[in-house]
């Protein structure tokens, strides 16, 4: 609230479409029904909503597949190392990750570059 206290009401009809519209808005938002109505009308209509409780269990499961698959590429290179001590370490194998890690940095970079724009939405609203 910016300043003082809230005291005027306003009132408004809707269509039983419009107020199923409304109430679809409102559950995926995660809001009540007025704090949406007043982040569309007071900060615009295009706005954009977020349902933090979502975001966070996605951010959440994210962060577990990353550091699922940090595990999984510390666990490879550890056998890489172990299979080059010995000799036994094939080329090809070794091409074949650096690819493979390549493509995992690239999605990395993508996804840092996504929570950043999630971030920046998330201020400006």
């Amino acid at each position: 609230m910016l300043t003082g206290k809230r005291t005027r009401i306003i009132k408004a009809k809707l269509t039983d479409e419009e107020f199923e519209a409304l109430l679809e808005i409102q559950k995926t938002a995660g809001m009540n029904r007025m704090e949406l109505i007043r982040k569309r009308v007071l900060h615009g209509g295009s706005t954009v909503t977020i349902n933090i409780k979502e975001l966070l269990g996605t951010l959440d499961a994210i962060g577990t597949e990353m550091g699922r698959a940090g595990n999984n590429i510390n666990q490879l290179a550890r056998h890489a190392n172990v299979l080059n001590k010995q000799g036994n370490l094939n080329p090809d194998i070794t091409n074949e990750f650096n690819k493979l890690f390549t493509a995992y940095i690239r999605i990395q970079q993508e996804l840092e570059k996504t929570l950043r724009q999630i971030l920046r939405a998330m201020k400006s609203t």
